[in-house]
């Protein structure tokens, strides 16, 4: 996982002191964190997962996991794959897919 050895801030509101320590807290785990929540989509394949799957089979706290994956997002590693499942409330939620080869 060379890629995500990249010192990455963990974002925060601005605003909020209490944002801005818990990005200060994780900040020295988000790259193990990001690699676990990409290496779990990896795994998944074309199948990938919802965010709530991946809460529950990583396990992640959603308050974790999310803003994991919109950093993966961002840096292009994942990507929205079009589909969506339902979640254990009923309701639709994106699935999520690892970015794979020259994607």
């Amino acid at each position: 996982m060379n890629q995500l050895a990249i010192d990455f801030t963990a974002p925060y509101q601005k605003h909020s002191k209490t944002s801005r320590a818990a990005a200060a807290g994780i900040a020295p785990k988000a790259g193990t964190k990001r690699a676990q929540v990409l290496d779990f989509l990896r795994m998944a394949g074309e199948g990938g997962a919802t965010d709530e799957e991946m809460q529950q089979c990583i396990p992640m706290n959603p308050n974790t996991q999310r803003p994991r994956r919109g950093e993966l997002l961002a840096d292009k590693f994942i990507k929205d794959s079009g589909r969506t499942r339902k979640t254990v409330g009923g309701d639709d939620a994106v699935v999520w897919v690892a970015v794979m080869g020259g994607e």
